[in-house]
């Protein structure tokens, strides 16, 4: 297989890795509602053997919530398997502040908890001098707070972000996220952050990976999957820490997404849903006329259109648009045009009405 593209699997994914690195929004929920088939896909897992950490870049909830949350789900998890960037966070404000240093937090209570936990103190206001401004999406964020942070940063503190999503997926659809907002903080201090803690950097995931050891070594990133929808976020850091990934559908990343990715917001693998932890993932080939296939399904590039023929094991034609291996096919033949100088912004690709 061409280094770089999609990779197949002879066993379930469950049984390829040890531990799944679960995003949650977007992909085990949306807000307080669960993602479809994610419940079902989980406990199959867990039931061939594979561990789940949940790793999450909103730090607006304590993790024992998060954990509720997903146990009201019929999932069966442990508090200490969410992982937030909140956590993460401020280990990182650690490394860069000395003890004791003042930081303004925007952000909620989980976070001011573990900024304390980590041996710094909480700023009530710009006005107390903070030598630090995180910023974090939170349900309660107000204008005020962003005032606040851009007045601390004007004069001098230093300035860091929990995460980067540009948008969070809630119950009624697609929010602005921490990233979002934090474009006017940029815009009024000229000053962008000096340090993010969430995905697309990779450290939620190797602080995964200890945790979930049973020696002195954390669980081997070859055998650990981070699982997310976002190719920006969850797939980016997998490709910074040097792990294999698979994105999901019930989220922010569409198949045009996918097909036109760059290099390295390429995922490994791709599902409908959670329930693809436990099956096997085909393996698109190249074939020697340009053309990539997967399975039944048959991807080629033609006067600037992508265009699909797929057939059933009896030879029967398929609806192309219609199956996850055309996805597959399609874009492990995008990604080699593009390797190749191909510029996709003009591409034709066909709608995919996925169904599994």
């Amino acid at each position: 297989m061409t280094a770089g593209f999609l990779k197949g699997t002879d066993l379930p994914l469950s049984q390829t890795y040890r531990l799944a690195l679960l995003d949650l929004d977007g992909v085990v929920y949306r807000g307080a509602d669960p993602v479809e088939h994610a419940a079902q896909g989980i406990k199959a897992a867990v039931q061939a053997g594979m561990a789940m950490a949940y790793t999450t870049n909103n730090p607006s909830r304590y993790p024992s919530v998060v954990a509720d949350q997903l146990r009201g789900f019929g999932l069966a998890l442990s508090d200490d398997q969410v992982i937030t960037s909140g956590i993460v966070g401020a280990r990182m404000l650690r490394k860069h502040l000395p003890a004791g240093a003042k930081v303004l937090v925007i952000g909620g209570d989980h976070l001011r908890d573990e900024i304390r936990a980590n041996g710094m103190r909480i700023a009530d206001s710009s006005d107390d001098d903070p030598q630090a401004v995180i910023q974090s999406w939170y349900p309660a964020l107000t204008g005020e707070d962003l005032n606040q942070a851009c007045y601390a940063i004007e004069h001098g503190a230093r300035y860091f972000v929990t995460n980067r999503d540009l948008t969070i997926p809630r119950e009624r659809g697609i929010a602005p996220g921490n990233g979002a907002l934090q474009l006017p903080v940029i815009a009024a201090t000229g000053q962008e952050p000096e340090d993010s803690a969430g995905k697309p950097e990779p450290a939620i995931y190797d602080e995964a990976r200890r945790l979930f050891s049973t020696s002195d070594e954390p669980v081997p990133a070859a055998d650990s999957l981070p699982v997310g929808d976002r190719l920006d976020t969850d797939i980016e850091a997998a490709d910074r820490g040097g792990y294999d990934s698979l994105v999901v559908l019930t989220g922010v990343a569409t198949p045009q997404a996918i097909i036109t990715a760059r290099p390295d917001q390429r995922p490994t693998y791709i599902a409908q849903d959670l329930r693809g932890l436990t099956r096997p993932q085909p393996e698109p080939l190249a074939d020697a006329d340009g053309a990539w296939t997967c399975g039944g399904s048959r991807a080629r590039l033609d006067d600037g259109a992508v265009t699909l023929t797929s057939v059933d094991e009896n030879g029967k034609a398929l609806d192309p648009a219609s199956q996850l291996d055309a996805l597959r096919a399609a874009a492990c033949a995008v990604w080699s045009a593009m390797d190749d100088g191909l510029d996709p912004s003009g591409l034709s690709i066909p709608d995919f009405h996925l169904n599994q």
